[in-house]
């Protein structure tokens, strides 16, 4: 899950900033949302990516139909349409949700309304059909509608064949949530990692849905190990054309701060005493530049160590 962050080319806030104003945070990203312009990065054969709209949205077209990784959010419809059309006229035909935050499955109802059948883990189901509450955003979020609920879910593997390509989708347990799939194009080995993987900024991780920091470095493995150097990586946040190299500065950046706050904690250290310890601190400069910040990483790392 996004919120209001610092990038002020795509026109969002600093956390400081979210936390001052005085609508909620989701309220913010809808506004921003429905202003930013989404990008289009051409990936391998007929699979793209779109940037602009809460996660990264992967899309492969074919005469099987458009089918979507992650729907964004519901403000963007328009302009996520023109760019899918620009890229193909054939009809909507799926869609498939990494997990059931917002800012992926915000958009699930409007592209149910264009066609797509909706494919996801069971957990995001269970997740999408409930009330749910994210207590590290102070955010209750209601009941999806019927119509943005997935109606093909799986437990644990689920294979698709569309338009000439192998889509292998595989849950990774609890990670940033409990509800994470992973989504292999076999054929033009491009993987994408919803947000077990964000690119260059540190993440957010939501307890309250099942996610800790151990399965987060768990998936940052499992996530190696089904790529080659050639393999490109789409994550859910940061810039959405990454690569092995990138994935494993993240892995192990999360390794590192992971030790380092539990022997901290370990040793009798409170929360307070871990955050002005400083101990992502020869992290910060690089990954600490987004809307989940040096102290709010520690806390969350410090939670699940």
């Amino acid at each position: 899950m996004c919120c209001a962050a610092s990038v002020l080319a795509k026109g969002w806030l600093s956390p400081r900033e979210a936390f001052a104003a005085s609508r909620s945070l989701v309220d913010l990203i809808r506004d921003s949302a429905a202003k930013t312009p989404i990008s289009t990065y051409k990936l391998r054969g007929n699979v793209a990516v779109f940037e602009g709209s809460g996660g990264n949205i992967a899309f492969l077209h074919g005469q099987d139909g458009k089918v979507f990784i992650d729907a964004g959010i519901t403000a963007s419809r328009l302009r996520i349409l023109d760019a899918a059309n620009a890229l193909s006229s054939e009809p909507i035909r799926y869609l498939i949700n990494t997990h059931w935050h917002f800012d992926h499955a915000d958009g699930n109802a409007w592209l149910n309304a264009e066609g797509a059948a909706i494919v996801a883990h069971e957990n995001t189901h269970k997740r999408l059909l409930s009330a749910q509450r994210v207590e590290d955003w102070n955010f209750n979020f209601p009941e999806s509608p019927l119509a943005a609920i997935p109606t093909e879910v799986f437990s644990s593997e689920k294979s698709l064949k569309l338009n000439g390509e192998t889509l292998a989708l595989k849950h990774y347990g609890p990670a940033h949530t409990d509800s994470d799939i992973s989504v292999m194009f076999s054929n033009a080995d491009i993987l994408h990692c919803g947000d077990t993987y964000w690119n260059g900024i540190y993440p957010f991780i939501d307890y309250s849905t099942g996610g800790n920091i151990q399965g987060m470095i768990k998936a940052a493995d499992a996530n190696l190990a089904a790529t080659t150097d050639k393999t490109i990586i789409v994550p859910g946040h940061g810039h959405p054309v990454s690569n092995r190299t990138e994935l494993q500065a993240y892995r192990d950046m999360l390794l590192a701060i992971h030790e380092i706050v539990a022997k901290l904690k370990q040793s009798g250290k409170s929360l307070d005493e871990t955050i002005a310890a400083k101990p992502t601190a020869a992290f910060d400069a690089k990954w600490g530049q987004f809307v989940i910040d040096p102290d709010f990483f520690t806390q969350l790392v410090y939670e699940g160590a």
